[in-house]
């Protein structure tokens, strides 16, 4: 039995709940939860099998998923969740999202539900990962749902055009609306009651049907949308026109309204293609990732080449990509050397040589010469992968400001009926007469619009993000997207960020012994380090043929430095802070310290602690690490943007202030340790401003995750990426302005958007609701408002990294 199932039985014995913990290790794990289990109020019994690490819970039927998941999460450990990802089909407004969310919610077993108008589609996150109830639950709401990949229901087109119910209910409009036109010049072309009624009969019942079953559907479940609108508005003007032609006197020719029903249902069907053809648009930059990836791959095995496909190829498989071909797995390169086209994976422009040992990308395009890649990820693990569930995600997500606009959806329509019916009865009581007061009141029904309420924000997200990732710039959610706008202060790590990240040994001065010897046990120490520092040591012992020596014992000292022990010695390899720590006298070397640091160079120091009354000096180390050539723009881009600057490192303050000089940086916080960078960001929020991180090591996981907005460069470590809500898939520290300006033109859409929105509604219902619109041309505004609030949208495809300069 499903853990849906377990959920849903609620009888006279209450509930049986099932479902999984993660987290737990041992007996006394199980232990742990089954006692924070049975303390919620109604449970009754609790168990956990600890081969499954399932929980089986009896509890009343009052009791409810969240409290038994906030026990869980209090002893230590979390439920188990899946996400599954629905299309849904049918929703049609704002009001369709808000009932569909309400339905999935309820069924037994949904942590949160979130639905995309822009995307039609829904990400569920639930105890089970079985799709069925809530597949049910959305058809009961009225709609449907399918897994990605699945045909939808009901979108055969039998080959016929997407745009064919608009063109023929035009045809068949057409013919009523010209006698209104003729009017204006005394012209009376009026047609005879029985073609204005065999013209407009198809295009209400036949064409417009479609709003007649979402209609129903939004009515069987309690609930009303913008289909229940026009067709409310359109049968009262179709219905009020039937009955003055049956009820004239023969031979009077009765004034009829069946161009107003039969136009406003055109301008709906043409206003709702027209959207759809733009909320295409929007997805474009999905599509052009997808495309990246080739269908096949040439694999030599057992020294044959042959091409196999894309899904067939395995990691450590040996990849022949030749001239002009698209890269097909992300490896290593083994044989060749070539540029390759990265543009469309990091924006950068420029093809970027590659040769033996260094890495490509699936997606890129090889050029001018052959190359043999060892495959290191395939598949779902590929970059390419990432990028685009990484895009998606972020435009299937809400940002904050559309709660607002879900809690206006959830009355909507109800609002309007109302206004609707209040403008009938004010009409009729004033005297205006029950027709005029009809056809004012099918005005009011059919200017609403909660369609462009709907579509604003998602709309934006969508066009924001996508922009955003053609240049290399990947949001991982909307919540950061809309953030981002606000960033007033933008704190940069100094290795990896704003330098190179690969500095060079430039200085080993012996303090006892010589340089040699200095470098030989440097080297000895570092030898199995991945630190930067630790890499221009052995590179720099190798280039001068020193050969180290062999340490053993060698521990990290979290932010300070290394200890080991190298021929019965004890040696400690670090910082300034470390030395002054061990109580280690540096005075010998410190003029010279002194002048590397002002040059913008990191000093480390070496000295045996054998004795620790009396540390020696050994000597000291000087690197020196290449400011990136497009630093000095970054900066001066986010102070042209309002934006504040501080430089955080864990380096002596000499260098850290010297490369925050270069750069034009004020504020400098140096010597920092790796954990205490936090609370670094934790002292920049505390005068309310949103501040960001930008940084690219484990080191700096923390403090991308204690900002408002953390920012990682793709060139570093996945630990950054992973705690980041924007990564640059370049190294480039000018795509920080980039983002922050494309999140703000983002932004300003969505105002712009919501502005709109609101005021088709706000201006639009009282001018109908006081006779000053008829039905026509407040259907044609209702159509026209969901197009235009997507065009807008579809203006930030034009945005270009450096527009914000």
């Amino acid at each position: 039995m499903s853990t849906t199932e377990h959920l849903a039985q609620t009888a006279d014995k209450g509930r049986q709940l099932a479902f999984g913990v993660d987290g737990m290790t041992c007996a006394s794990c199980v232990a742990r939860v089954e006692k924070a289990l049975a303390r919620v109020p109604g449970v009754r019994s609790a168990s956990i099998n600890p081969a499954t690490e399932t929980a089986n819970v009896s509890a009343d039927a009052s009791v409810g998923v969240d409290a038994l998941r906030a026990a869980v999460e209090k002893a230590g450990y979390a439920l188990r969740s899946h996400t599954v990802p629905l299309k849904i089909d049918g929703m049609t407004c704002a009001s369709c999202v808000a009932r569909v969310e309400k339905a999935l919610l309820r069924v037994p077993g949904v942590l949160s539900a979130s639905v995309n108008l822009a995307t039609e589609s829904a990400e569920v996150v639930t105890l089970d990962d079985d799709a069925a109830p809530l597949q049910a639950a959305v058809e009961r709401a009225g709609y449907a749902a399918t897994l990605p990949g699945a045909a939808a229901p009901g979108r055969a087109g039998g080959g016929l055009p997407p745009w064919w119910p608009v063109a023929l209910a035009g045809l068949l409009s057409l013919p009523l609306a010209l006698p209104m036109a003729g009017m204006l010049w005394g012209a009376h072309w009026m047609l005879p009651p029985w073609l204005q009624f065999a013209l407009a009969t198809p295009v209400q019942f036949w064409l417009g049907a479609r709003f007649y079953r979402a209609g129903w559907g939004a009515l069987r479940a309690g609930a009303g949308n913008m289909d229940l609108l026009v067709a409310l508005g359109t049968s009262a003007a179709y219905g009020l026109s039937v009955y003055l032609w049956l009820a004239a006197a023969e031979g009077v020719m009765p004034h009829l309204y069946f161009e107003a029903s039969a136009v406003v249902i055109t301008l709906v069907l043409l206003g709702k293609w027209l959207e759809a053809r733009a909320k295409r648009q929007t997805t474009e930059a999905i599509r052009a990732l997808n495309a990246l990836r080739p269908d096949t791959a040439r694999v030599r095995r057992g020294g044959q080449e042959r091409e196999v496909a894309l899904s067939a190829v395995s990691v450590g498989d040996v990849v022949v990509i030749r001239p002009g071909e698209r890269v097909p797995v992300d490896g290593l390169v083994t044989e060749g050397a070539s540029h390759v086209d990265e543009s469309l994976i990091t924006g950068e422009s420029l093809p970027v040589e590659r040769g033996v040992g260094d890495p490509v990308t699936g997606g890129a395009v090889n050029g001018e010469g052959l190359l043999v890649v060892r495959t290191g990820a395939v598949g779902t693990e590929t970059v390419l992968s990432r990028i685009v569930r990484m895009v998606e995600s972020a435009q299937a997500k809400k940002a904050p400001i559309q709660r607002l606009v879900d809690r206006v959806s959830a009355v909507f329509v109800p609002v309007v009926i109302a206004a609707a019916v209040l403008t009938f009865a004010g009409w009729t009581l004033a005297g205006g007469g029950w027709q005029a007061a009809l056809l004012n009141a099918v005005a009011v029904l059919v200017i609403a619009c909660p369609c462009a309420l709907g579509l604003a924000t998602p709309t934006a997200i969508m066009v924001g993000t996508g922009a955003a990732a053609r240049h290399g710039i990947l949001i991982k959610d909307a919540e950061a997207l809309e953030i981002a706008h606000r960033i007033k202060v933008v704190a940069f790590d100094k290795t990896g960020t704003l330098t190179e990240g690969r500095p060079e040994l430039v200085v080993a001065e012996a303090a006892q012994g010589t340089r040699t010897g200095l470098l030989a046990a440097a080297a000895a120490i570092q030898a199995g380090s991945e630190h930067p520092l630790a890499r221009a040591v052995i590179e720099a012992a190798r280039r001068e043929g020193v050969a180290p020596g062999v340490a053993r014992d060698v521990t990290a000292i979290v932010g300070r430095g290394v200890s080991a022990r190298i021929d019965g010695r004890d040696l400690r390899l670090g910082s300034t802070r470390l030395m002054d720590e061990l109580g280690v006298d540096t005075e010998v070397l410190s003029a010279q310290a002194a002048l590397m640091q002002a040059a913008g160079r990191t000093v480390s120091w070496l000295a045996d602690v054998s004795d620790a009354a009396t540390p020696q000096l050994l000597g000291l180390l000087a690197f020196g690490d290449a400011i990136k050539p497009q630093a000095e723009a970054a900066v001066r881009r986010l102070h042209a943007l309002g934006v504040r600057t501080v430089l955080v490192s864990g380096d002596n303050r000499g260098a850290v202030e010297a490369v925050a000089a270069r750069l034009g940086i004020g504020d400098v916080r140096a010597e920092v340790l790796p954990g205490s960078k936090a609370d670094v960001i934790a002292q920049l929020k505390k005068g309310g401003d949103v501040v960001a991180m930008v940084g690219d090591g484990i080191n700096d996981a923390p403090a991308l995750a204690a900002a408002d907005v953390g920012i990682a460069m793709a060139t570093g470590t996945d630990v950054a990426m992973h705690a980041a809500g924007i990564t640059l898939m370049q190294g480039n520290p000018a795509l920080v302005a980039d983002a922050i300006d494309i999140s703000r033109r983002s932004y300003a859409k969505i105002r712009q958007n919501l502005f709109w929105a609101f005021a088709y509604n706000v201006i639009g219902i009282p001018l109908a609701a006081m006779g000053l619109l008829s039905p026509v041309i407040a259907g044609a505004a209702m159509a026209f408002s969901s197009f235009s609030v997507v065009s807008n949208a579809l203006l930030l495809r034009r945005w270009k990294a450096g527009d914000g300069a």
